[in-house]
C-alpha cells in the first residue's frame, strides 16, 4: 500500500504545499481562489487527488482527498492528529457495522469513507475557516 505524504497539515501554512507537491512526485491540477479561499489541487503519482484549503492569513483550514489511496493521515492532521486518533477510536466503537466515517470533536470535523481502491475524505477545522465559508464547500 503506497503512503501520501502531505505535510501541509490542518493549521499548517500555504507556504510548504509546494514543497509537498514536489515530495509526492504529484502534478498541479490548478490553483484557484474563491473568494475568502484558495484551493489549491495536487495529484500524486499514485493517483490519489489532494485538496488544500488555504485562507486569506495563508493557514490551511481544510484537507480533503479522493483515489486509490489514503493520505498519511498524521501528516494530514498535523497537530490534530492525537484528536483525530482518539476521536476517530471512539466514534469507530460507537458506530455498528461499516460505512462512513465522521468524527466531530470541538473545531475539528472529519469526514471519510470508502473501501479498497477508492477512498474519499475531508477534514476542516471550523476555527480557521474564513467567515462566509461554509463547510459544504470542501469536497
Amino acid at each position: 500500500m503506497a503512503v501520501i505524504l502531505l505535510l501541509a497539515a490542518l493549521g499548517g501554512k500555504a507556504s510548504s504545499i509546494e514543497a509537498d507537491r514536489v515530495k509526492m512526485q504529484a502534478a498541479l491540477l490548478r490553483i484557484q481562489t474563491q473568494g475568502a479561499y484558495t484551493l489549491h489541487e495536487i495529484q500524486s503519482a499514485t493517483g490519489t487527488t489532494i485538496r488544500e484549503y488555504v485562507s486569506s492569513s495563508g493557514d490551511v483550514f481544510a484537507v480533503a482527498w479522493n483515489g486509490p489511496f489514503q493520505p498519511d493521515f498524521q501528516q494530514v492532521f498535523g497537530a490534530y492528529f492525537d484528536r483525530y486518533q482518539q476521536s476517530g477510536e471512539k466514534a469507530r466503537r460507537a458506530r455498528r457495522g461499516r460505512g462512513p466515517l465522521t468524527i466531530r470533536d470541538g473545531d475539528l470535523v472529519v469526514q471519510m469513507s470508502g473501501h479498497q481502491r477508492s477512498f474519499t475524505g475531508r477534514a476542516y477545522v471550523a476555527g480557521l475557516m474564513p467567515a462566509g465559508v461554509d463547510a459544504s464547500a470542501i469536497q
